[in-house]
Formats: C-alpha cells, sequence, structure tokens
C-alpha cells in the first residue's frame, strides 16, 4: 500500500534531516550572523529562533520576500513570518545563511554518527534513485533544493537528498490539504487533532491569533469537522484523506526505489535514533505523533 510506504519513509528521514532545525551548530552560526541564540530547550533538545529558521530554510528558495516564504511554508501567520524575514534580510543574504545552514546540519551529523555513518553510500545511491524522477511544478520548497546541488560529502548529500525528499512530501501535503478546500488555520486544527493532541496545542506555535482560531473552530464545526474539543467521525476521514492523498504522490520515489525501500529504511533507521539519542532531534515530532495516533 503506498501510504504505508510512503509513511515509513517519511518517519526514518525525518530525525536526519529534520535535524537542521535544532542544531546547535546551526544556531551558533546563525547567530554569528546576527539572529538571537536558540531561545529554549524541548528536553535538551535546542529550538530555533523564529526570524533564524524562517529565514534559513526560506534561503534554499533564494532572496525572496517573506509573504513568498509564508506562502511556501503554509502553515504559519504571515504576521510572524513577514517581519521575521524582513528583519533576517537586514542581517544577511541568501546564500550565505544557506551555506550555514548546510554547514550547520552536516556538523551535526557528523558529531552524531561519525564522517561516515554504516551504508552512508548505499543511502546516497537509495535516496539519489528516489529523487531521480520527482518533478519540481509546484513545489517551491523541492525545487529550491534542486536548485542547490549536494554537498561534496557522501553524508552531506545524503542530509540533502534526504531534504529534499522531505521538503517534496511537505509541498505534496500543502497541495493536498488546498485542494481540499482547507485554510492554514483549519489544516493546524485537523491536524493536531488528528494526531491525538488537544486543540490549540501545537498550531499556536504558528503565530495565529485566538481570533483566528475561534474563526476557524466555527468553520470547522459549520462542516461538521469537528465538534467542541474534537475531530467528528466525518472530520477524521477528511483528515486521513489529505494525508493519503499526499502519499499518493510519493508514488514516483517508491516505485523507483521498489524493493530496496526495506534496506533503505534498515539503514536510516539507526541514524535516527542515534541523533535523538544525542540531542538532535524532538524525542515525538509530527511522523511519531501520528504513528500514535494511528496505533490508538
Amino acid at each position: 500500500m503506498i501510504s504505508a510506504a510512503a509513511r515509513r519513509l517519511g518517519s526514518v528521514l525525518e530525525p536526519v534531516t529534520g535535524q537542521v532545525y535544532f542544531s546547535p551548530e546551526c544556531h551558533r552560526r546563525y547567530e554569528q550572523l546576527g539572529f538571537a541564540p536558540s531561545p529554549a530547550q524541548a528536553k535538551g533538545v535546542a529550538l530555533p529562533d523564529g526570524p533564524a529558521y524562517f529565514t534559513s530554510r526560506g534561503s534554499v528558495m533564494g532572496q525572496v520576500c517573506g509573504e513568498v516564504v509564508t506562502a511556501a511554508f503554509a502553515v504559519f501567520s504571515p504576521a510572524v513570518v513577514v517581519p521575521g524575514v524582513r528583519h533576517g534580510w537586514t542581517l544577511t543574504d541568501a546564500a550565505t545563511i544557506c551555506r550555514a545552514r548546510d554547514e550547520g546540519a552536516v556538523e551535526q551529523l557528523v558529531r552524531l554518527l561519525g564522517e561516515r555513518p554504516e551504508g552512508v553510500d548505499r543511502v546516497v545511491a537509495l535516496l539519489s534513485r528516489a529523487v531521480a524522477p520527482l518533478r519540481p511544478e509546484g513545489r517551491p520548497l523541492y525545487a529550491g533544493l534542486l536548485s542547490l546541488g549536494l554537498p561534496d560529502s557522501p553524508l552531506g548529500a545524503a542530509w540533502r537528498l534526504g531534504d529534499m525528499l522531505r521538503e517534496y512530501r511537505g509541498d505534496s501535503h500543502t497541495a493536498a490539504w488546498i485542494s481540499a478546500g482547507v485554510d492554514a488555520t483549519e489544516i493546524g486544527l485537523l491536524t493536531e487533532l488528528y494526531w491525538g493532541l488537544p486543540m490549540r496545542s501545537y498550531s499556536r506555535t504558528r503565530g495565529w491569533t485566538v481570533e483566528e482560531f475561534d474563526a476557524a473552530h466555527q468553520r470547522l464545526q459549520a462542516r461538521g469537522l469537528v465538534d467542541d474539543t474534537g475531530l467528528t467521525p466525518a472530520g477524521r476521514d477528511a483528515r486521513e484523506a489529505i494525508e493519503v492523498a499526499t502519499d499518493v504522490q510519493l508514488a514516483p520515489a517508491l516505485a523507483a526505489l521498489g524493493n530496496d525501500l526495506d534496506e533503505l529504511v534498515g539503514l536510516l533507521r539507526p541514524w535516527g535514533v542515534a541523533v535523538r539519542e544525542g540531542a538532535g532531534y524532538l524525542a515525538a515530532g509530527p511522523h511519531d505523533l501520528a504513528q500514535r495516533a494511528a496505533r490508538s
């Protein structure tokens, strides 16, 4: 089944690629450029400064304005993204912070995994195969990464290819929920409930106001997707349909991997464990929350 395969791949890629947002090596580089340091820790994992996060992740698309970054990231309020990116471009340029992002991400992986973790050459070969058939249209963050090429080291190449797949899935997810007629505030509420979290717990990190959440809640209630505190059966079906529509868009990558998906998952899983044990990624990220909700 495509969904099971796509979600397995996403779950093992997430800590290895998403670690860029929690890397102390990245945070130090951003601080040297003038951004604020990591503002807090979550069980020992260093959380990102907002403007540094928006600017560094957005930099893969070039020197774009905050409105473009808002559109590409999709789930954040423009009220926090636009000024954050505007501030970021007063401190640095896209090429400089993009290079800091790359160097910090790879440096953390080297610290936690070593320069040549077991299977790294095979991981690069398999991820290259998975990425090769993916097309960029309608996928701005994937397209931005595609334009950058690969870092020189095998581990750097593995990280970049994994990040490309991660952002391809993220761009595809945005296309799926937009096509379902859901807006950014609504998908935040639906997703946290789908993960089994209280309403307005995870989504409050996206910068929306109480009034914006109230309005989104009312819209979802009017459509029969949520009640006062949780998803209705129709809401759960609708949110699962969005996830399935996301999974289906990974079909070219999964077809390219074929029977070697199991091998790739087996190689990446211990990497992710090591990254988490070294406080390089959250104990429970989005894929973990989704898997726990599916089992409950």
